[in-house]
């Protein structure tokens, strides 16, 4: 299993959007980046990953699974752009702030810390174990 990070507005999609999908999922449409792109054709059905809330929250607030693997964007029809689908795992007792992240020396390598503008990124195991250590989660 490999683990990731999936950014998102909340004004465009929250985490409470996500989990009201159930376990039907949602596509996670609308990327627009090579890098975020190819991270998703990377992933694997089960996966997890990390829910975070960009702008003003800028705090991982939630994990994801992934549900399919990268298939055609359904939102274009350039056929350049693919995406996965995810549904919404568990929330965290705790989220874990931009600001912790950086402040956690075990997380000082985290792509979030080093380019918190790349919208889906992977995440290290050892991230991983940290910040659901730090949102009061089972990591599993």
């Amino acid at each position: 299993m490999n683990y990731w990070l999936f950014k998102s507005e909340p004004s465009t999609w929250s985490w409470d959007d996500q989990v009201a999908k159930g376990d039907e999922g949602e596509e996670w449409d609308g990327v627009r980046n090579y890098q975020a792109r190819n991270n998703m054709r990377e992933m694997a059905v089960g996966d997890r990953g990390l829910f975070y809330h960009s702008q003003k929250d800028k705090a991982i607030v939630g994990i994801v699974e992934v549900i399919a693997e990268a298939h055609p964007d359904s939102t274009t029809d350039d056929d350049r752009w693919e995406c996965v689908d995810i549904k919404a795992i568990a929330p965290f007792e705790t989220p874990v702030t931009l600001d912790m992240c950086k402040e956690d020396p075990r997380l000082e390598e985290m792509v979030l810390v080093n380019n918190s503008r790349l919208s889906v990124q992977p995440v290290a195991v050892k991230e991983w174990k940290a910040v659901c250590k730090l949102g009061g989660v089972r990591e599993d």
